[in-house]
């Protein structure tokens, strides 16, 4: 498998990934090399990490696994074990695991002695394919995603599918949701393509998915135009696994099975507001229920959901703005809904 390279990012697989760490190294000569963790990648992907790349860390930090504690208190153990192990502005941190750890990591990274070097090791599906790449890092301020962060590039990211191999089904089928998404908001071809299959984890795959994003991130970095596709199905998406981690009695989702319920939901607005075609919203639902098993959501789960709309990042002005599909492969960004056709998207996806 070939990198994949632009202005903004640049992603190695396998021996070549392994290669361009040594060679990063090498080059950069770090006062302290750290790797962090969470307790998952630690058990199951550590020592594979260590058979794959010959290097010794100055450190392993470990964090709790969950998105629960992707939060600012959790940076504040890392901090001061970066500065305990005698880290300094010319040190490296190698974030080892899913989005949270992408996500934490590179807030870590981005805030400690104002900015270090991070390096990306994703180890999920959904962190390969989107999480690890483009940075964006951030916490969430209690069970509202990602509200404190900032934009910072990873020096690089190492992907190795290898680590895939360490995942239950339902993590696999979370990260296949972003892939989805890479298909609905730039490429239709690429829709069909992984439309009709299983094999979620397909080298081809993974590739063109990281080569979207890629080119996305790289033609807007900080997100004022074209990067704002990349939310589709996130706006109701985070709010709804925003609710799912607090409410009583409900188990949280994982982010993909969360954004693929969103992705219906504004297939849905997308139907009304901006021409998609109803031929192709059925086939987007029929799609995604094939892989995300229906969720029973309340008319009074919707009213909490639909105030969480509020804090949503791209909100301007006190407007929610929405990225829909005018068609599968072409997403339009900034479009206002009526709060009427909220309720009618969920009656659509219980349907």
């Amino acid at each position: 498998m070939e990198s994949v390279v632009t202005p903004e990012n640049e992603v190695h697989f396998n021996e070549v990934a392994s290669a361009a760490l040594q060679q990063t190294l090498a080059q950069h000569r770090y006062s302290k090399v750290v790797l962090l963790v969470d307790e998952n990648t630690e058990t199951h992907c550590l020592p594979v990490f260590t058979e794959l790349v010959p290097m010794q860390p100055d450190g392993v930090i470990t964090i709790k696994a969950g998105e629960q504690f992707k939060t600012i208190s959790a940076c504040v153990p890392v901090w001061q074990t970066l500065s305990e192990l005698g880290c300094d502005r010319k040190s490296l941190l190698l974030n080892l695991g899913g989005g949270v750890v992408t996500d934490l990591g590179g807030f870590v990274a981005s805030t400690f002695k104002r900015g270090i070097d991070f390096i990306n090791i994703p180890t999920t599906l959904l962190a390969m394919v989107d999480a690890a790449i483009g940075g964006k890092t951030g916490v969430d301020l209690g069970t509202l995603k990602n509200q404190v962060g900032v934009i910072v590039q990873p020096k690089m990211i190492l992907a190795f599918p290898k680590f895939l191999k360490t995942l239950d089904q339902r993590q696999v089928v979370s990260g296949f949701a972003e892939m989805l998404k890479h298909g609905l908001i730039r490429d239709h071809s690429y829709w069909n393509s992984l439309a009709g299959g299983t094999d979620f984890t397909a080298t081809a795959h993974i590739k063109t998915s990281i080569q979207l994003k890629s080119e996305v991130v790289s033609q807007d970095p900080l997100e004022t135009g074209i990067r704002k596709t990349l939310n589709f199905g996130h706006t109701l998406g985070h709010a709804i696994e925003s609710y799912f981690l607090k409410a009583p009695k409900r188990s949280a989702l994982l982010h993909g099975e969360a954004i693929a319920i969103g992705m219906i939901l504004e297939g849905y607005l997308s139907h009304q507001l901006t021409g998609l075609s109803k031929v192709e919203l059925d086939e987007i639902k029929r799609v995604f229920l094939t892989h995300f098993k229906k969720k029973s959501i309340s008319t009074q789960d919707q009213e909490i959901i639909i105030d969480l709309l509020k804090h949503d990042k791209k909100n301007t002005h006190g407007n929610i703005n929405f990225v829909l599909l005018n068609t599968i492969g072409d997403a339009a960004t900034d479009i206002q809904v009526p709060p009427h056709l909220f309720h009618e998207a969920f009656k659509y996806y219980k349907e």
